[in-house]
């Protein structure tokens, strides 16, 4: 579980961060909605704790910016807690609101709840993947660099969809060929190396979700 802590108080961001690690999870910080924004538009994250009071961009606006070309989870921190304040942050897009000041054991169990729900939708919209500006259709048998089509090899598509399909996990050559290409396939190595410098090449700057594991094979990570 990867989580964007974004407020302006260093100590919340370490008393939140400690939890999450100490579940298992990964944490990110940031202190101000500026820095969020951007960060989410780098990263994949399962979630992102939100304050709404912060310098530079405050968090309703962040929110608004981040709905605009991705639709992570966001839950809203607040010291306001005033009904309008948490009907204006659903409005915009955040999946969970909590007030301060909170127990880091709530905010935990919001996070599970926030991430369960996601899943539950992704896999019912499973048939599209977005990292980035990388956008893999798999119904329709169609990917899109940066809003251009680009145009992939039936073979590519299906190295692709495999890679993303097994996201996170280091796949060799030989498990690529058998699942790929079958496991009546007499290729060799050679045969998965030269489809994956022909995927890298029309995934353009995408190419680096596709990363080589030395004396392995690859795996596919954001």
């Amino acid at each position: 579980m990867k989580v964007l802590i974004v407020d302006d108080e260093k100590m919340i961001r370490a008393v939140l961060r400690e939890y999450v690690e100490f579940e298992g999870g990964q944490a990110d910080e940031a202190e101000d909605g500026m820095e969020a924004v951007r960060l989410v538009r780098e990263r994949d994250y399962d979630v992102v704790l939100m304050d709404v009071m912060m310098p530079r961009l405050d968090g309703f606006s962040a929110v608004k910016e981040i709905r605009k070309f991705k639709q992570t989870p966001v839950i809203m921190l607040s010291a306001r807690g005033e009904e309008y304040d948490k009907l204006f942050g659903f409005e915009i897009g955040s999946d969970d609101y909590v007030t301060k000041p909170f127990s880091p054991k709530e905010v935990m169990a919001r996070i599970h709840a926030v991430v369960k729900r996601s899943a539950g939708r992704a896999q019912e919209n499973a048939d599209v993947y977005e990292f980035e500006g990388l956008k893999i259709d798999v119904r329709g048998r169609s990917v899109y660099v940066d809003g251009e089509k680009a145009e992939l090899t039936p073979k590519e598509y299906e190295l692709l969809f495999y890679f993303v399909e097994n996201r996170g996990v280091a796949l060799t050559r030989e498990r690529l060929l058998n699942k790929v290409w079958g496991y009546d396939f007499y290729g060799d190595d050679r045969t998965v190396d030269t489809h994956v410098k022909m995927l890298r090449g029309n995934l353009k700057q995408y190419r680096k979700f596709i990363v080589t594991l030395r004396g392995l094979g690859y795996k596919f990570e954001t």
